[in-house]
């Protein structure tokens, strides 16, 4: 038995810590464990052990003599063992240690967002020998492009990338491909980024493969999500599906690794460690010598340009294949309108009804009304704590921060003039549901949001009813932009295309475009009459026309010219340092502390924009600068970063925090 332990804590600390074994002899690698740490008491990772006492006591005469530490030299004994069995293992911790060192944050840090929480919740059974023949009877036939598809992954161990129209198939591929892996004995992991698609892709999963299935959400209590976690470590479960924190998942002889919607955002953490599960995948599958493959019918930029190049292998999907076809997508002015909804708009939704089918309407922003303005003077109600509009929510009867959470009630006229011209203008799903039950009374509307859904089962009851015909509109957020495959749909209205088009960042064209395409792919699925409306002030704008022409080589040809020219990925890398402070003048003195020690260790070729007031300079109370640290080498302006924050910690400010994020997706 080891007589010393190396713990590390979820702390922003490069360094692990000693301690000696517990009394009962419990402790091991792979287990958590309460250690004293200064006058607190925190559970820590156990990652190492030892016979060996710490190098700091080596030459104490006391030691050297074989005789106990002396009392200079104590090593504190762990306080209890947390865990029962191990939770992870050597693979994980090599893991944590590349993402720590990649995104530039503590190992601790980095285990810590890799591990379920909660106790051990019910125990599974395992599955029958026969349950793998019974799961994969697939009842679909393949055509020639998914077969092909199919052959391609199944035969290498590569990056594959499936590219197709939405509805063409890319899921019965990932499946067959899950099936030719788990019979070979291997295990995969299955990575979704909604928590809406990651509903209705573990039901589809566990209906072909049963209790080999394992599922991650946010929606799952922390027992539930150890559970499965034990499930995947003892091998009982080979196939897991999630979003991007199922990349962490121990499954066992990993062979396969699946990103649907690649393009997704929400592949990248937003907060420490800021790792993007796209490259923690690549580093998995290239460890353990598994395939990789990603989908979506709309690529990130950085995926566009990698397929041009070769260096990941394009598998194209060009046909539906539910007897649907793309839909009839039409661009529709708002500039004349009086109303959120036009009357063209109208139109199609009744027409829809009548035939006896379903519409989606999409507005990628929740609420009743997002800006208050003063006609007279020009007033903005603004939250106490963020530099940002507050939205009205009429449900609630509050004027709402989407980023801090501060609530208060709307003022009855302008808080600096007096005048009642005053009041909140634009429009949310609120409003939308609301203008919807009042234009169609008879129609049976649903609203699908983060507020609507706060309800553990809401979320689900609400896709499984509409799939089954329960209302005839669903209105939504992006919840409702992605993956979902509802067979009645024929009609999808984009509200208010503009949303999102012109933010200070330079990916915004690019999610509206995406968010564009994938939404107007709910349209006839299934059936050659799907019909798209796109409302839109700025109906010339060429991502739009792009977008609604479904011409994505268009897009990515002017997207990628502008890129190239602006120097911004993926054509370079980015390092986007934020320092946020209670006191302006300390975020401003650190920034720029900060931004000279880089600019003196960039190398040749490489830049830092800033620093600056980021473009949301105040949230939650915390004012916020930033700089971008800019180059061609990634391996070169991470060393330099690494480098800068080193000597920056020598001096820093305590009342200053650091955000770290390499290859942001957003600057905001």
């Amino acid at each position: 038995m080891p007589r010393y332990l190396e713990l590390i804590f979820n702390l922003p600390l490069q360094q692990a810590f000693t301690y000696r074994i517990d009394e009962k002899g419990e402790g091991c690698i792979g287990k958590r464990a309460a250690a004293p740490f200064g006058r607190r008491e925190l559970t820590g990772f156990i990652i190492g052990e030892t016979d060996t006492p710490p190098a700091f006591c080596m030459n104490r005469p006391s030691l050297t003599k074989g005789k106990a530490e002396s009392a200079s030299c104590t090593v504190k004994p762990l306080r209890r063992v947390v865990d029962k069995e191990p939770l992870f293992g050597r693979d994980e911790i090599e893991l944590s240690a590349w993402i720590a060192n990649y995104y530039l944050c503590s190992q601790g840090e980095a285990l810590a967002v890799m591990l379920p929480t909660g106790r051990r919740g019910i125990s599974y059974s395992g599955f029958s020998a026969d349950e793998l023949d019974r799961a994969s009877s697939a009842p679909l036939s393949l055509s020639p492009e998914q077969e092909a598809a199919l052959q391609a992954i199944t035969g290498s161990q590569q990056i594959f990338y499936l590219f197709g129209i939405t509805g063409s198939g890319k899921t019965e591929v990932f499946l067959r491909a899950a099936e030719h892996y788990l019979h070979a004995g291997k295990s995969v992991i299955y990575l979704v980024p909604e928590i809406a698609l990651t509903v209705q892709t573990a039901f589809t999963i566990k209906q072909r493969f049963g209790t080999l299935a394992a599922t991650f959400h946010s929606g799952m209590t922390g027992s539930e999500r150890l559970s499965e976690w034990m499930r995947i470590k003892h091998g009982e479960a080979r196939i897991v599906v999630g979003p991007r924190s199922a990349v962490f998942a121990p499954a066992q002889n990993l062979g396969l690794v699946i990103i649907d919607e690649e393009h997704d955002g929400s592949f990248k953490s937003g907060s420490t460690p800021r790792y993007h599960a796209r490259q923690a995948a690549m580093r998995r599958a290239a460890r353990c010598g598994a395939a990789l493959v990603m989908g979506s019918a709309t690529p990130s930029a950085e995926a566009w340009k990698l397929m041009a190049e070769g260096r990941i292998k394009r598998l194209d999907l060009t046909r539906r294949l539910s007897g649907g076809s793309p839909p009839e997508i039409k661009i529709v002015s708002l500039a004349h309108s009086g109303n959120c909804l036009t009357d063209e708009l109208k139109t199609a939704i009744r027409e829809t009804a009548l035939a006896g089918r379903q519409t989606i309407l999409f507005l990628n922003r929740r609420g009743f009304a997002y800006f208050y303005h003063c006609k007279e003077c020009g007033y903005e109600l603004l939250c106490k704590h963020c530099s940002v509009s507050l939205t009205w929510h009429k449900a609630r009867g509050r004027a709402v921060c989407h980023y801090c959470g501060y609530q208060t009630f709307p003022p009855v006229a302008c808080p600096d003039c007096g005048s009642v011209e005053a009041g909140f203008t634009g429009f949310g799903t609120e409003m939308i549901e609301e203008e919807v039950k009042r234009t169609f009374p008879d129609l049976r509307v649903r609203r699908l949001d983060t507020d609507s859904v706060q309800k553990k089962g809401a979320l689900e009851e609400a896709l499984s009813s509409f799939r089954a015909g329960g209302f005839d509109i669903l209105l939504g957020t992006q919840m409702v932009a992605k993956g979902l495959n509802f067979p009645g749909v024929r009609l999808v209205g984009v509200v208010f295309a503009d949303t999102g088009l012109h933010l200070p960042d330079f990916r915004a064209g690019e999610r509206t475009f995406s968010l564009i395409v994938q939404v107007a792919g709910r349209a006839g699925r299934f059936f050659p009459d799907g019909k798209v409306l796109v409302q839109t002030l700025r109906p010339r704008d060429p991502i739009i026309a792009h977008a609604c022409a479904l011409n994505i080589e268009a897009f990515f040809k002017a997207e990628l010219k502008q890129r190239q020219e602006q120097r911004f990925p993926p054509f370079t890398r980015l390092i986007h340092i934020v320092a946020r402070s209670r006191d302006p003048g300390r975020a401003d003195n650190a920034i720029h502390r900060l931004s000279a020690l880089s600019e003196k260790l960039l190398p040749a070729g490489a830049d830092i924009l800033g620093p600056a007031e980021c473009p949301l300079s105040i949230i939650a109370g915390n004012h916020r600068r930033h700089i971008i640290l800019r180059g061609t080498d990634m391996a070169l302006l991470h060393s330099a970063a690494r480098r800068a924050l080193t000597l920056y910690e020598e001096g820093k400010d305590a009342r200053v925090y650091l955000e770290v994020d390499v290859d942001p997706v957003s600057l905001l």
